[in-house]
């Protein structure tokens, strides 16, 4: 009996504040919306690290015959010097951080470069001579590249080192920056939902402040005359809550595993919609206790006792 009639008065109080109740779980669907993608992205960014972070190689390019580099005022390296560069790799001080090289002699790379140029004019005025011999060096942790790439920077025979790492760090950088402002909005829509479940449940309380005034009378708790106010609350948000849920499913769904990933092919590390069911019980669980906290303490003048 006790149950049904605090159901049956939450259902009253939202039915007579609609506007209110419908603004609660817009403001709470979309401040939810907001920390799930910032959580999502943040997940995003971590799996592209691991991904590509794994494939990281630091190119050393030996002085081919004719070179701008300074390093290369002796002209093309030779034997000897290819030979103490990989000896380096092998037993020199960066060897501890390598996982695997690979040596790139002239042919492979005039056949390598064919491949990608062989049709434009700068494809056929190349000759094998022209092309550098290379090492392509893959770490253990990507995490070192800067410690092997020094090693190699401005050693004789060397033209120049590329890591390739430092092509993806703006990436990343834009990836986190846009995580942070998207942070940022869901901690500004999550105060706002606060103060809008506050004043809905004061405005629900008040314009039934004769009947909670009866409650009180005939003796019923703190407890029960706040139930169905905090129930609405709590409803509200978890409508927005649930809201938000299914349309981070939908968007990683069609959007992430449907049109990217068939979209992109050098990489294959996107987040899935599993990601977004483990996160989905922290967003309702946030919903839930938000609505209840802040129901609660707004309750406290017009309700107790």
């Amino acid at each position: 009996m006790r149950l049904r009639f605090v159901l049956s008065e939450t259902a009253k109080g939202m039915y007579r504040n609609l506007a209110m109740t419908v603004s609660v779980i817009l403001v709470a669907f979309v401040s939810l919306l907001f920390v799930g993608a910032s959580s999502l992205l943040q997940s995003q960014i971590s799996t592209m690290k691991g991904d590509w972070y794994d494939k990281v190689e630091v190119s050393v390019y030996m002085c081919p015959k004719s070179s701008a580099s300074s390093n290369c005022a002796n002209g093309e390296a030779t034997a000897a010097q290819i030979s103490e560069v990989e000896n380096l790799i092998t037993s020199g001080a960066p060897s501890g951080y390598v996982k695997s090289y690979q040596m790139e002699t002239k042919a492979q790379a005039y056949q390598n470069f064919m491949k990608a140029y062989a049709k434009s004019a700068v494809g056929r005025n190349a000759t094998e001579d022209m092309m550098p011999v290379s090492f392509r060096i893959k770490l253990k942790d990507a995490e070192n590249y800067k410690l092997v790439a020094e090693q190699f920077e401005g050693h004789s025979g060397v033209e120049r080192v590329v890591d390739q790492r430092s092509t993806l760090e703006p990436l990343f950088l834009v990836m986190n920056r846009a995580s942070w402002i998207t942070g940022g909005l869901a901690t500004i829509m999550a105060v706002a939902a606060v103060l809008l479940i506050s004043t809905t449940i004061r405005l629900s309380a008040m314009s039934r402040s004769r009947q909670t005034g009866i409650m009180r009378l005939v003796g019923a708790s703190n407890l029960f005359i706040q139930l169905p106010f905090i129930l609405e609350g709590v409803i509200a948000a978890l409508t927005g809550a649930i809201l938000a849920v299914a349309t981070l499913w939908l968007g990683v769904r069609y959007v992430v595993e449907g049109w990217l990933a068939s979209s992109i092919s050098f990489t294959s590390a996107f987040i899935s919609t599993r990601d977004v069911l483990l996160l989905s019980p922290w967003l309702i669980l946030a919903a839930v206790a938000l609505a209840a906290v802040s129901s609660a303490l707004s309750l406290s003048k017009y309700t107790r006792i």
